[in-house]
């Protein structure tokens, strides 16, 4: 299946135990995936295929299990090559998530190449997890960080952005999709600006993999970072991809075994890339779960679950809009499943709250996004995130929820 037309999502909800389930008494309605997606059987019974069948460590050995779970962690490291289309598989190193391959990049290829002085650009609509680390960064050098502003909408202003752009400027991250208002940002635009200046491009794509065809050849990125638990796979497994010719310039983040050569008292020679960047006993089971989550994106058509959710995305607004009482917070013209909305007086976490007890799971607060929080005007909000399994009725369920919040304060 790899149109809309065929998109069957009863079929696929089948495919996930736990959107059986209830709770407070009343049928699971999962809106939380920006935080973390929900995992189908196909996945699950390859974790459990693995744990009970083929359960070794890696690289290590000769024996059958070990080169078996060699083969397999290998084969999926060719899966998510496949998956974002890098030139190469050793252009794709597995981390523990979006997170940890940002750091990767911070520690590998920042602390090399940024001096007192230089510039990195970031964004307000920017994740913690692309704020923090450069912020660690610049303290360290010396270096300034830049942002790029937004408009009301929520949209980057691509104006100010090409304006920041010095012979100071050495790097620039941004996020693909906004975690807290599903906003879609221009990225390819920007990396070509970038590129026009000899600046390499970092891209969080921690919401985007899931939900958009990603093809990081054709984004022209240098480096893209996403997760597996936020598309179908296990926690604990992320990736990172990085031009080849970037990684072979950078330093390895962690030391430790399978990710040398060589080790006397009087010297180390580091492995190569991937393997330089993945010490220690990396997460195999969880490597393999994403694979068959990649799989599993892969079976439906990325197209397909984008235009599904973008359906859902739509009916949502609308029928928000129409609340009264509710206020939605960004509105770009090009957006990711997310809603981030607010409730005329009620709190985001009581919102949430009582929307549990009628089974409805979204996410409140301020989504690790404070200072977008502080330029919208706002401490937190509350975010209902849609995945290719939801459904208009869920959609349904979230607005006759909100409706029974507001009863509760009225």
């Amino acid at each position: 299946m790899n149109t809309a037309a065929a998109f069957d999502v009863e079929r696929l909800r089948a495919d996930f135990p736990i959107l059986q389930r209830s709770v407070a008494g009343k049928p699971l309605v999962y809106l939380d995936n920006a935080a973390s997606s929900q995992m189908p059987q196909a996945v699950i019974d390859r974790l459990v295929r693995y744990q009970t069948c083929e359960h070794a460590n890696i690289h290590r050995a000769v024996h059958t299990l070990s080169e078996t779970a060699t083969a397999d962690y290998e084969a999926a490291r060719r899966t998510l090559q496949r998956f974002i289309n890098a030139r190469e598989e050793r252009e794709v190193i597995f981390t523990s998530g979006t997170t940890d391959s940002i750091n990767l990049v911070m520690q590998g290829w920042g602390r090399k190449f940024i001096a007192a002085g230089d510039e990195i650009i970031l964004t307000v609509l920017e994740h913690h997890s692309n704020i923090v680390p450069w912020q660690m960064l610049a303290a360290e050098k010396g270096a300034t960080l830049r942002v790029v502003p937004i408009n009301d909408a929520g949209e980057l202003l691509l104006r100010d952005y090409e304006a920041l752009f010095n012979t100071r400027t050495r790097l620039v991250c941004v996020g693909h999709v906004s975690n807290a208002l599903g906003s879609i940002n221009p990225v390819q635009e920007m990396i070509a600006l970038a590129h026009a200046h000899g600046v390499p491009v970092l891209v969080d794509g921690a919401q985007a993999a899931p939900h958009l065809a990603v093809d990081v050849q054709e984004l022209d990125c240098d480096f893209y970072a996403f997760s597996g638990h936020k598309m179908c796979g296990p926690t604990g497994i992320g990736v990172l991809y990085g031009r080849a010719e970037l990684l072979e310039q950078m330093q390895p983040f962690k030391g430790g075994g399978d990710m040398i050569h060589t080790v006397t008292f009087e010297k180390t020679t580091y492995n190569s890339i991937p393997h330089k960047f993945e010490a220690g006993t990396p997460p195999i089971a969880a490597a393999i779960g994403l694979a068959a989550a990649v799989d599993y994106l892969g079976a439906i058509g990325m197209p397909a679950i984008a235009a599904h959710e973008y359906k859902l995305l739509c009916y949502a607004t609308e029928q928000l809009r129409d609340l009264p009482g509710v206020r939605l917070i960004g509105s770009a013209a090009h957006k990711a499943a997310v809603l981030s909305f607010a409730v005329d007086g009620v709190h985001p976490h009581d919102v949430g709250t009582l929307l549990n007890q009628e089974g409805v799971a979204v996410r409140t607060g301020h989504h690790c996004a404070q200072p977008l929080m502080k330029r919208l005007g706002v401490a937190a909000t509350s975010r209902a995130s849609f995945a290719f399994y939801n459904t208009p009725a869920e959609v349904d369920a979230l607005v006759a929820g909100i409706r029974s919040v507001q009863k509760v304060f009225a």
